[in-house]
């Protein structure tokens, strides 16, 4: 029995679209048809259930997928073992993650990475959506925000924090800036989500938490663009260390309140790394996850 058909059972029923599949392989989705037929024919067992709008598996269909699933992980388990010992990781890694995050930290690492496992194809997916990381063939996603319980194995990259940050010309032009409730007079710039476009939280020293209302009449969807706009002297901008720290450090911008902890939503906020739950771990994935740690053993 051919692997790569099995392969191409498995996606079918997790995509729920030859079309799907087929984009993904760029292929014709007569072709992922003709694979799923061949099967269903050499098995003697019908797998799919098929309408004009719908693609479901039958009973018989389920039954093979639990079992095939996991028969097909064990071999690529036992490939991988063994071409990790003369080749090093092979295949393609597919990785996810915000379009602010890639751009900003994880882009300017692929160069290294890169040099490191040049058999490696790599397949970078900068989206602000998050992907199924089933559905969607994921080897690896880094998303950010408290920590994240959502049925599959996440591990901390490193911690986050948030800074309410100005230009230099900005707060040349409205000085009155010396306190977080002195926010409410200001036009913020906004992110879209709910929380960051209504009230930030400040935690002070001593670990008193205040509510300040904020408005504003920017809001964008992008960090990168909330980013080019505080830069741009436009107004107050609630951004994540990662994206600004550098900015700061070259007088760039200027973190208004150092002295508290800000945020949106939850001020334990982390960088993750997501993978499927799966019994092993594969060799492409876990050398991006020790690769990622190892740069970010310094970030605060």
């Amino acid at each position: 029995m051919d692997l790569e058909n099995l392969r191409i059972f498995i996606e079918v029923a997790r995509r729920g679209s030859f079309a799907a599949v087929a984009r993904d392989h760029n292929i014709d989705p007569s072709s992922v048809s003709r694979v799923v037929a061949s099967l269903e024919e050499e098995l003697g067992i019908r797998l799919f259930q098929r309408t004009t709008r719908h693609l479901t598996l039958t009973e018989s269909g389920n039954l093979y997928l639990c079992r095939v699933d996991s028969l097909l992980d064990e071999l690529e388990h036992a490939r991988d073992e063994a071409l990790a010992v003369s080749v090093g990781p092979i295949g393609t890694l597919r990785v996810t993650t915000s379009v602010a995050f890639g751009h900003k930290f994880l882009v300017p690492l692929l160069p290294e990475f890169r040099d490191l496992f040049p058999d490696l194809k790599l397949e970078l997916l900068l989206t602000d959506t998050n992907l199924d990381l089933v559905s969607e063939r994921v080897d690896l996603a880094i998303r950010l925000g408290p920590n994240i319980q959502i049925g599959v194995i996440c591990v901390k990259l490193f911690n986050t924090r948030y800074r309410v940050c100005v230009s230099p010309a900005y707060l040349e032009r409205e000085k009155y800036l010396h306190v977080p409730d002195d926010l409410r007079v200001h036009k913020c710039l906004l992110f879209t989500l709910p929380n960051f476009r209504s009230r930030w939280l400040f935690r002070d020293n001593n670990g008193t938490v205040s509510e300040v209302p904020i408005e504003g009449d920017v809001v964008i969807s992008n960090a990168l663009g909330l980013r080019d706009c505080a830069l741009a002297g436009m107004g107050p901008a609630l951004l994540a260390n990662w994206l600004i720290d550098e900015d700061i450090t070259q007088g760039k911008l200027i973190d208004l309140f150092p002295n508290y902890h800000v945020t949106a939503t939850d001020f334990e906020t982390a960088a993750w790394l997501l993978y499927p739950s799966q019994t092993y771990l594969p060799n492409k994935v876990r050398v991006m996850i020790n690769f990622l740690k190892r740069k970010c053993s310094d970030c605060k």
